[in-house]
Formats: C-alpha cells, structure tokens, sequence
C-alpha cells in the first residue's frame, strides 16, 4: 500500500507541474529505458515530469491543448497502479499497455 500511497500524493501534485518552475537542479530522463520501479521511487518531481510528457504523447498532434485535470487524474492513477504492479516493465510499455490508442 505505501506506492499506492506515494503514487496517489504524486499524482495530486502533478497538476501543479505545468504551473510550476522546472526543479533547480537539471536531469536528464531516459523515458525509453526508465522501468516502472524507477518511475515509482523517482521523486515527485520525475513522477510529475513523467506523467505530464505521457499525458501530452497520447494526446497527439492533433488534440487540443487542454489538461482535463481529472481526465489527468485518472489516467495517472491507472498508470501508478499498473507500474506498481509490473515493476520490470519499461514505463514507455506500460503506458501503452494503459493508454495505447
């Protein structure tokens, strides 16, 4: 229950990222090889960073640019609940496994 947990704080917090500054300290994030373990205990900042970059990918070119925040939320919630049960998986794999169109 404690990444449910995590996860659930994350995914409150990650709204706030497209209003927030970037963090302080520059990283550079391999999405193509980060695996859901790595997503999972990443911090707030990479689980918000990560969710942000999935929710515009599946989005598209040719979606409006608009965050449904609870659209947001509960795509979010289905991604953390997923990687926290396949750790070994790539979070680019599970996000299609999630939200592949």
């Amino acid at each position: 229950m404690e990444i449910a947990m995590k996860i659930t704080a994350s995914i409150m917090l990650a709204t706030a990222l497209a209003l927030s500054s970037a963090p302080a300290g520059a990283t550079v994030l391999d999405l193509s090889t980060m695996t859901c373990k790595q997503f999972v205990e990443g911090g707030d900042d990479t689980i918000k960073m990560v969710l942000v970059w999935m929710d515009g990918w599946y989005k598209g070119d040719s979606d409006e640019a608009i965050i449904d925040t609870d659209v947001f939320t509960e795509n979010a919630r289905k991604f953390g609940t997923y990687c926290g049960k396949n750790p070994t998986i790539s979070i680019v794999n599970a996000a299609e496994a999630v939200l592949g169109k």
